[in-house]
Protein backbone atom coordinates (compact mmCIF):
# COMPACT_ATOMS: atom_id res chain seq x y z
CA UNK A 1 0.00 0.00 0.00
CA UNK A 2 1.38 3.55 -0.61
CA UNK A 3 -0.24 6.58 1.05
CA UNK A 4 0.11 9.51 -0.98
CA UNK A 5 -0.44 13.02 0.97
CA UNK A 6 0.15 16.40 -0.89
CA UNK A 7 1.02 19.69 0.15
CA UNK A 8 1.40 22.87 -0.98
CA UNK A 9 -1.97 24.40 -1.68
CA UNK A 10 -3.43 27.94 -1.19
CA UNK A 11 -4.81 31.17 -2.46
CA UNK A 12 -2.43 32.92 -4.79
CA UNK A 13 -3.22 36.50 -6.98
CA UNK A 14 -3.40 35.51 -10.96
CA UNK A 15 0.02 35.44 -12.16
CA UNK A 16 1.82 34.28 -9.33
CA UNK A 17 3.09 30.74 -8.43
CA UNK A 18 3.28 27.66 -5.87
CA UNK A 19 4.68 24.73 -5.69
CA UNK A 20 3.26 21.29 -4.42
CA UNK A 21 4.47 18.58 -3.51
CA UNK A 22 3.63 14.37 -2.89
CA UNK A 23 5.45 12.10 -0.81
CA UNK A 24 4.58 8.48 0.75
CA UNK A 25 5.39 7.84 3.67
CA UNK A 26 8.09 5.16 4.28
CA UNK A 27 7.93 4.37 0.47
CA UNK A 28 10.72 5.05 -1.95
CA UNK A 29 9.09 6.18 -5.62
CA UNK A 30 11.70 5.02 -7.62
CA UNK A 31 9.71 2.43 -9.68
CA UNK A 32 6.68 4.49 -9.78
CA UNK A 33 5.21 6.86 -12.62
CA UNK A 34 3.39 9.55 -10.97
CA UNK A 35 0.82 12.30 -12.53
CA UNK A 36 -0.64 15.43 -11.00
CA UNK A 37 -4.66 15.78 -11.93
CA UNK A 38 -6.89 18.24 -10.55
CA UNK A 39 -11.04 19.27 -10.87
CA UNK A 40 -12.56 21.76 -10.99
CA UNK A 41 -15.87 23.02 -9.28
CA UNK A 42 -18.55 20.77 -11.13
CA UNK A 43 -15.88 18.87 -13.80
CA UNK A 44 -14.19 16.01 -14.73
CA UNK A 45 -11.12 15.55 -13.38
CA UNK A 46 -8.04 16.40 -15.49
CA UNK A 47 -4.60 15.06 -16.62
CA UNK A 48 -2.07 18.01 -15.85
CA UNK A 49 1.34 16.33 -15.48
CA UNK A 50 3.12 13.29 -15.67
CA UNK A 51 6.33 11.62 -14.67
CA UNK A 52 7.50 8.05 -16.33
CA UNK A 53 9.42 6.46 -13.37
CA UNK A 54 12.74 6.15 -15.73
CA UNK A 55 14.25 8.37 -17.07
CA UNK A 56 12.45 10.31 -16.97
CA UNK A 57 9.84 11.44 -19.86
CA UNK A 58 7.26 14.31 -18.76
CA UNK A 59 3.95 14.44 -20.62
CA UNK A 60 1.93 17.69 -19.97
CA UNK A 61 -1.84 18.71 -20.45
CA UNK A 62 -2.12 21.74 -23.15
CA UNK A 63 -3.99 24.10 -20.45
CA UNK A 64 -1.00 23.73 -18.66
CA UNK A 65 2.67 23.53 -21.20
CA UNK A 66 4.98 26.34 -20.61
CA UNK A 67 3.52 26.80 -17.17
CA UNK A 68 4.03 24.04 -15.04
CA UNK A 69 6.69 21.18 -14.41
CA UNK A 70 6.71 18.18 -12.99
CA UNK A 71 9.90 17.03 -11.32
CA UNK A 72 10.69 13.90 -9.15
CA UNK A 73 12.93 12.30 -7.15
CA UNK A 74 13.08 9.17 -4.90
CA UNK A 75 11.06 10.32 -1.84
CA UNK A 76 8.90 13.08 -3.52
CA UNK A 77 7.27 14.30 -6.78
CA UNK A 78 6.68 18.00 -7.32
CA UNK A 79 4.37 20.15 -9.72
CA UNK A 80 6.11 24.02 -10.20
CA UNK A 81 3.03 26.45 -11.27
CA UNK A 82 3.67 29.45 -12.69
CA UNK A 83 2.31 31.94 -14.05
CA UNK A 84 -1.16 31.02 -12.34
CA UNK A 85 -4.62 31.81 -13.78
CA UNK A 86 -7.78 32.05 -12.25
CA UNK A 87 -8.84 28.53 -14.34
CA UNK A 88 -6.44 26.85 -12.44
CA UNK A 89 -8.40 26.91 -9.44
CA UNK A 90 -8.95 23.60 -8.32
CA UNK A 91 -8.40 20.31 -6.26
CA UNK A 92 -5.15 19.05 -7.43
CA UNK A 93 -4.68 15.53 -6.89
CA UNK A 94 -1.33 13.14 -6.92
CA UNK A 95 -1.41 9.89 -8.11
CA UNK A 96 1.21 6.80 -8.62
CA UNK A 97 1.50 3.25 -10.24
CA UNK A 98 4.56 1.13 -10.53
CA UNK A 99 6.51 1.12 -13.54
CA UNK A 100 3.84 3.64 -15.16
CA UNK A 101 4.11 5.25 -18.37
CA UNK A 102 2.15 8.42 -16.19
CA UNK A 103 0.46 9.20 -19.65
CA UNK A 104 -3.34 11.22 -19.46
CA UNK A 105 -5.05 7.46 -20.56
CA UNK A 106 -3.27 6.15 -17.58
CA UNK A 107 -5.10 4.21 -14.74
CA UNK A 108 -3.15 4.60 -11.45
CA UNK A 109 -3.52 2.40 -8.37
CA UNK A 110 -2.44 5.20 -5.86
CA UNK A 111 -3.99 8.62 -4.82
CA UNK A 112 -3.54 11.35 -2.57
CA UNK A 113 -6.66 13.16 -0.64
CA UNK A 114 -6.16 16.45 -2.82
CA UNK A 115 -4.67 19.68 -1.99
CA UNK A 116 -6.79 23.15 -2.81
CA UNK A 117 -5.13 25.47 -4.95
CA UNK A 118 -7.01 29.28 -5.80
CA UNK A 119 -6.32 31.89 -8.09
CA UNK A 120 -7.68 35.07 -7.84
CA UNK A 121 -8.48 37.37 -10.26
Amino acid sequence: QVRLVESGGGLVPAGGSLRLSCTASGRTLSRYGMAWFRQRPGQEREFVAGITWNRPITFYGDSVKDRFTISKGDSAMYLEMNNLKPEDTAVYYCAADLYSSAQADESFEYWGQGTQVTVSS
